[in-house]
């Protein structure tokens, strides 16, 4: 019983539910409900039911008018435009439609905006530390929704890299306390909308239905919960989305509207994944169509946003959840793929409601013109202006990645690190883009530095006093390990998430010693930077790498931070710190930040692989 009263309520939140006596049901309608008050008064309805293309529509409710009515190629969904005058009431309206000598009638609703006063806060900060999770893989709170009669992958099995591990949303709700005592202040979980799909649905990025969440994590009023309750904790949410492809058991791939929504070729055709062909003037137009067109794998129809219904639909899906779920801000995944175009649009559209928002996108590329290219009015884009606030520095991470694991000289070492943020004048806004040093595609970064503490260390200090803003993947801060060949070894349990585990990360009587030592070290810098102003959203002044030792501030009018790193198997002297004046204003000691203790910058000698934090 108790599954018959949650699967109705599910259908409800969908708009799906009966409808009055002696009426006739539409099969389905998405956006299911919208809200009053919204900026765009534009509104299109996809409307799904048998024959729908030849029905005569009407309504009669004060504010809301039928623009137009489109029947789509095929004849079981109709486009329905809607225009909702600013000053509507909210309340809930029949929409009609008229099918030959049957009428069928939808009960659609007009909701109250939440709180459309704080639109403009939405979005993650500089002062804001990201957490990223992979909810399969995080912890499961909610063991009776590990097997879901019905879908494609009805199993789970945790020696397997592949199949589904049974996390979910409550898992991620049970442990906010733990990642609010780490210093978290966002979290973004890989995407969790429906992936009903045969194989490896776990990670998310083949969705099969919008507005939907997958029921092996929740459904639609756990995921609102999760960010009613991480709201109440002072952390963010970030949603995963993907603009470029869905799974090939998506609802409506199916049964297409038109079969313009998906870029088809003769026979499968694998994108080239080469971004740069986008801004190479020397580049084929056949190559750069296989890159936008081809597909990102068999089972990811590449879709094809140059469609204008398709386009709508997209957008509004993102806009939806923003307002249902008060998401705070989007990642947007593989961000380059996708028509341009329309992603400026996109990007201007969910803007147009949450102006604070700070959306980043995935550009894995291997240069800082390539990757910043995609940002914001892009000085040699001409005209065009992506209009995306930040993007994923994968050009930061390469060079911390560098720094500690080659040897220091003109160009390499620590040296990738200078020179990576000297072209940050390429960027607008470079403060804005989102900084890691791995995450669910990457090998951990605990792996990468060969298992040593000391450079973990100096990679965490790193991202937490760099400009931007930082982001970790779920059990860096206990030294999780994995290459990412095959990606599954990153994507493992976090021990302790899982009832029965003989181990418990979450808890220090579960750690090692390494592992305390890095959780501790993670949780002292992450929470003193909730409170330093100069780390958080302070000017960056770097100096030139000498003998391997790094040296940069961050500075506001409350504070000047000085951070030094030395990567080099060997103790260390910093030498004379005169050259540093123009920072430190003859001031010759401040605070250590790891330790509390007092710090003296004359004739400072640092320990092999030592990062030290000075609040001045």
């Amino acid at each position: 019983m108790k599954n018959v009263v949650s699967t109705f309520l599910l259908l409800l939140s969908l708009g799906l539910s009966a409808q009055k006596p002696g009426k006739n049901t539409i099969t389905r309608i998405d956006p299911a409900f919208w809200w009053a008050g919204m900026k765009n008064p534009n509104l299109e309805l996809l409307v799904h039911h048998p024959e729908i293309g030849g029905a005569q529509v009407s309504l009669n409710y004060p504010g809301v008018r039928i623009a137009g009515v489109e029947p789509a190629k095929n004849k079981d969904f109709l486009y329905l435009k809607l225009v909702i005058d600013a000053r509507v009431q909210p309340g809930t309206f029949p929409i009609t439609f008229k099918l030959g000598k049957k009428t069928f009638e939808y009960p659609y609703e007009l909701k109250v905006r939440k709180s459309p006063e704080n639109a403009s806060s939405r979005g993650v900060r500089p002062s804001d530390f990201i957490y990223l999770i992979m909810p399969d893989r995080f912890s499961n709170g909610d063991p009776t929704n590990d097997i879901v009669k019905g879908t494609h992958e009805p199993s789970i099995n945790r020696d397997s890299m592949y199949w589904r591990h049974g996390g979910d949303l409550q898992g991620v709700i049970n442990k906010l306390d733990y990642l609010n005592d780490l210093g978290i202040t966002a979290i973004w979980l890989n995407p969790v909308q429906e992936n009903n799909q045969p194989k490896a649905s776990y990670h998310g990025y083949a969705i099969t239905d919008h507005y939907k969440i997958d029921s092996r994590l929740g459904n639609n009023e756990l995921y609102l919960k999760l960010s009613e309750e991480a709201h109440r904790k002072g952390m963010k949410v970030v949603m995963d989305i993907v603009p470029n492809h869905i799974g090939d058991k998506h609802w409506l791939f199916k049964s297409l509207p038109d079969s313009n929504w998906v870029n088809w070729w003769p026979k499968f055709t694998r994108t080239n994944y080469r971004a740069p062909l986008l801004l190479d003037p020397y580049a084929s137009q056949k190559e750069i169509d296989l890159f936008a067109r081809g597909w990102f794998d068999t089972h990811m129809p590449d879709l094809n946003q140059r469609d204008p219904h398709l386009a709508k639909y997209l957008t509004q899906s993102y806009i939806w959840w923003a307002e249902y779920a008060g998401v705070d801000d989007f990642r947007i995944d593989t961000y380059s793929y996708p028509d341009q175009e329309y992603m400026a649009q996109m990007a201007a559209d969910i803007l147009l409601e949450y102006p604070g928002m700070n959306m980043f996108g995935e550009i894995w590329e291997h240069s800082v013109p390539i990757q910043s290219f995609f940002a914001t009015q892009f000085k040699n884009r001409g005209n065009f202006d992506s209009k995306l606030p930040a993007v994923l520095d994968f050009q930061i991470y390469k060079a911390i990645n560098e720094a500690l694991t080659k040897p220091f000289n003109w160009t390499d070492g620590v040296s990738a690190i200078y020179y990576t943020l000297a072209e940050d004048l390429l960027y607008k806004h470079p403060h804005r883009n989102v900084t890691f040093l791995d995450n669910h595609d990457l090998s951990r970064f605990y792996s990468v530095v060969g298992e040593d503490i000391r450079k973990f260390k100096m990679g965490i200090g790193f991202l937490l006093t760099m400009r931007g803003i930082p982001s970790m993947y779920y059990g860096t801060e206990v030294l999780m390990t994995g290459f990412s060949n095959p990606d599954g070894w990153v994507r493992m349990d976090f021990k302790g998430g899982w009832p029965g585990d003989t181990q418990d990360k979450f808890q220090s009587s579960g750690r090692s010693a390494a592992e305390q030592d890095a959780f501790g070290f993670t949780r002292t810098v992450a929470n003193w930077r909730k409170k330093n102003t100069a780390v958080q959203n302070g000017k960056l002044m770097q100096f030139i790498p000498e003998k391997g030792v790094y040296v940069y501030f961050r500075y506001d009018a409350n504070s000047t931070v000085m951070v030094v790193m030395n990567t080099n198997d060997k103790k260390e002297k910093l030498g004379s710190v005169e050259r540093f004046d123009e920072m430190l204003n003859g001031k010759r000691s401040g605070k250590d930040v790891l330790n509390g203790n007092s710090k003296s910058l004359d004739n400072l000698e640092l320990n092999p692989w030592e990062i030290v934090i000075i609040e001045l």
